[in-house]
């Protein structure tokens, strides 16, 4: 499907995206769910963890105020997920900030499997690094936290080994966003600086690649429409407001509009 089809069979469908997600970005992340035409579910408790996935069309794990509760939820949630065939999208929010969230990382990424990883250059580039999936030829690098503080380009081929290593798409975001399997490689170049003056616009990203993932069995598709997605209202958005409160607003409504 094209994205005018996808968008159209998500307000069709109206799919469950179940989140376990950033607490700082969960009404955001709700709020765009919603106007793109998805079925947002916030959740956190290991209790409900396989009856939410049994529901959910697909599964966000973001990891911007993680704990030990949340960790396990995640790993339950992921493995019902991965039983029934359905999308896992995880952001590694602030990969390479504590030894912590690298830890966290690395059991996410291998107890279970993750179809999608969306984060900026130095959460890739974190991820590839000795202390997280050390892969070959990967220097260490040290991160901001959420923080995108290089240009995607710097992160490709980090990108590319994770997405081989793994079997997924790494989706890196910034200025231009970039796509990749490993070998195929998809950029996105339509820049809305002011996305950078808002919190949880990347968390945004990566539940909207979830919506799309919902009903795209292509990855590779899902992941590029849903950046298309955020690039194209970002775009309008920033148009049309005078400053990041009217864009949050703006942005919004552009997603209604798609």
């Amino acid at each position: 499907m094209d994205i005018k089809e996808q968008t159209s069979h998500i307000r069709r469908t109206s799919p469950i995206v179940a989140n376990i997600t950033n607490g700082v970005v969960m009404n955001f992340t709700a709020n765009a769910l919603l106007a793109i035409g998805a079925s947002p579910v916030m959740f956190n408790a290991a209790d409900e963890a396989r009856t939410v996935a049994t529901a959910a069309s697909s599964l966000v794990v973001n990891i911007g105020t993680l704990d030990n509760t949340q960790l396990d939820s995640i790993a339950l949630a992921m493995r019902a997920m991965n039983r029934s065939g359905k999308p896992v999208v995880f952001d590694p929010v602030g990969a390479g900030f504590t030894p912590y969230r690298n830890r966290a990382c690395l059991r996410i990424l291998t107890e279970n499997n993750v179809d999608i990883i969306k984060g900026n250059a130095s959460e890739i580039l974190a991820l590839a690094s000795r202390h997280c999936l050390d892969l070959p030829g990967m220097n260490d690098v040290e991160t901001r936290g959420v923080d995108a503080i290089m240009r995607t380009d710097v992160a490709l081929e980090a990108a590319r080994l994770i997405a081989q290593k793994l079997s997924c798409i790494v989706v890196v975001s910034g200025e231009t966003d970039i796509i990749t399997d490993g070998h195929r490689v998809e950029r996105i170049e339509i820049s809305t600086p002011i996305m950078t003056k808002v919190t949880g616009m990347g968390c945004v990203a990566t539940a909207i690649v979830a919506a799309y993932a919902a009903v795209e069995s292509d990855n590779f598709g899902a992941a590029t429409a849903g950046m298309t997605a955020m690039a194209v209202a970002g775009r309008k958005a920033a148009e049309e407001s005078s400053g990041p409160g009217t864009f949050v607003a703006k942005f919004l409504d552009n997603l209604y509009l798609l």
